[in-house]
């Protein structure tokens, strides 16, 4: 049943290569009080690989998910009995990871005696901006990660209506990609804007994508490729590098402006209160961010992002998204299983998907 009590959730987050835990209070009428945020990152056990190895960070989850619990139990200064219920991140993510975190989450929740609430990842990114400041519902969202680009309209929890998604890669894999190709390691996001901010922009001419399209829709992997071409061809110095490394910066940028000014325009038939937030690790650039609050402030918007320590993978934003599902009465069966897919918006998701059945490979 729904309530408007204070809700004291654990979350759990394991869907990538972080093993996260977080205490987080939700108070009468949303207003959250992050109690206790652990967040312990794999990023060293995947630096030689270049990437994220899908069987190295599940066994990593493994070992370290009971210690990261208990320290985030430790910080909030509260023991077991003090919790209304255990939030897990259920997907979407790499299967085994999420089946970790997933698993520990409905031992504690039968232990206990504890609801459980079996979290999407990508609701954690779409409310986290609640976790600091004031995001009355609705508002639009531009989710952007490694993972996923999306811009969604949140009416409220479990209530999100899907504008636009990338029809191949996500923003975040583009820089990363772009990064790799430049020798730039892992992670590749940071360390290339960090060398963008030496470079010259207008130096590089990039292609820009679905411009005979009037949709919301992304796609990236045209930038990703002409972008390795020329580091191949032409960067052979440092400065190169800096100049390629910022005209990828702005052009995704770009792209990111242009099609959140399309669903702002949308946005507006149908709602009075402008509210653009943007979440997901790619809300952490300085670049991005810059260029997306003077597109909302162009039409008219609020500008809202999480603070840097929620844009990445944490489980703070998976407990406040828990404990928002379990003040409107949603828990979850024992029996929910872990889920490598799982869009936000399931009927706009299976009314118009992105990929199409049929042959898969180069020639689909």
């Amino acid at each position: 049943m729904p309530t408007e009590d204070a809700i004291t959730m654990l979350g759990i987050e394991t869907s990538c290569d972080e093993t996260a835990a977080a205490v987080v209070r939700r108070h009468p009428g949303g207003r959250a009080e992050v109690l206790s945020s652990v967040v312990a990152s794999q990023t060293e056990a995947h630096r030689p690989f270049g990437g994220v190895v899908p069987e190295i960070a599940a066994r990593a989850h493994v070992e370290i998910v009971d210690s990261i619990t208990r320290q985030a139990m430790a910080e909030a200064g509260i023991g077991f009995d003090a919790l209304s219920g255990v939030a897990a991140t259920a997907g979407p993510g790499l299967i085994g990871g999420v089946m970790v975190g997933l698993s520990f989450g409905k031992a504690l929740s039968l232990a206990r005696g504890l609801p459980l609430v079996a979290v999407n990842h990508l609701e954690g990114h779409a409310l986290s901006a609640r976790l600091a400041a004031d995001a009355p519902y609705p508002f639009l969202l531009l989710l952007v990660s490694g993972g996923h680009c999306q811009l969604l309209v949140v009416e409220g929890v479990g209530a999100c209506r899907r504008l636009g998604t990338t029809i191949d890669d996500a923003a975040g894999e583009a820089f990363d990609k772009v990064a790799k190709v430049l020798g730039l390691g892992y992670p590749g996001g940071p360390a290339l804007e960090a060398l963008a901010m030496k470079g010259d922009p207008d130096r590089f001419t990039l292609p820009r994508a679905l411009l005979g399209r009037k949709d919301c829709d992304f796609s990236f992997s045209g930038l990703k490729t002409a972008a390795s071409r020329i580091a191949q061809a032409e960067c052979h110095t440092d400065q190169d590098r800096a100049d390629l490394a910022c005209a990828v910066q702005n052009a995704i940028a770009r792209q990111l402006s242009e099609r959140a000014d399309r669903a702002m325009a949308l946005y507006v038939h149908d709602h009075r209160h402008r509210l653009f937030v943007v979440a997901g690790g790619v809300a952490a650039n300085k670049t991005v961010r810059r260029v997306l609050e003077d597109t909302a402030a162009a039409r008219g918007f609020a500008f809202l992002a999480p603070p840097m320590e929620y844009c990445t993978d944490n489980a703070a934003m998976i407990a406040y998204a828990g404990a928002e599902r379990l003040a409107a009465g949603m828990t979850s069966e024992l029996g929910v299983a872990a889920r490598p897919r799982w869009p936000l918006d399931e009927v706009s998701a299976l009314a118009d998907p992105t990929h199409k059945t049929g042959r898969k490979g180069a020639k689909a």
